[in-house]
């Protein structure tokens, strides 16, 4: 039991929180791409993706693991892009912070996604089963390169107004 739940309806209930952090990231990546803010989408990617990291930790475990580990850096990044957006209004470099932590923010949700799939998805657990080999380490060398470029380009292209940066 997690939070008076089983761990099976626990489980799926992070793994939806996870999905939603996804998706609502990639609209937001979006935004950020475009120039604009997308102030509602934003706070449903943050909230979703602080409680993704945090509940991570509520599964058990007996020592620290490569996914808490991600989880805690995904949490200060997180703590940085919303100070950024919500404390500083992306005011001077607090925008290019928050394009960068909230790109960085997405691409930790990625790449526990990747993991994940490569442990649970039969086709890819069959490819790499201990996630050394090759197969897992294109693919997430390849979303990373994805990342940086996109990360690159929102730094570039994300000049929200005033208005919209809560200015």
């Amino acid at each position: 039991m997690v939070l008076g739940m089983p761990l099976s309806t626990f489980t799926m209930v992070h793994v939806l929180i996870s999905l939603v952090g996804i998706v609502s990231g990639f609209i937001v990546l979006f935004g950020l791409l475009t120039g604009r803010s997308l102030d509602r989408v934003t706070i449903v990617f943050l909230a979703s993706t602080v409680l993704t990291s945090a509940t991570g930790f509520l599964f058990l475990f007996e020592k620290l693991l490569p996914s808490h580990v991600v989880g805690i850096i995904s949490l200060l990044v997180l703590a940085v892009a919303v100070a950024a957006r919500y404390a500083f209004h992306l005011a001077r470099a607090w925008r290019w912070i928050y394009a960068v932590t909230a790109t960085l923010a997405l691409y930790f949700n990625v790449f526990v996604l990747i993991a994940q799939s490569f442990q649970k998805i039969p086709a890819l657990k069959a490819m790499a089963p201990t996630q050394t080999e090759p197969a897992f380490k294109i693919a997430q060398l390849l979303a990373l390169a994805i990342f940086v470029a996109l990360g690159t380009m929102a730094v570039k292209r994300f000049r929200p107004s005033a208005r919209a940066a809560g200015a």
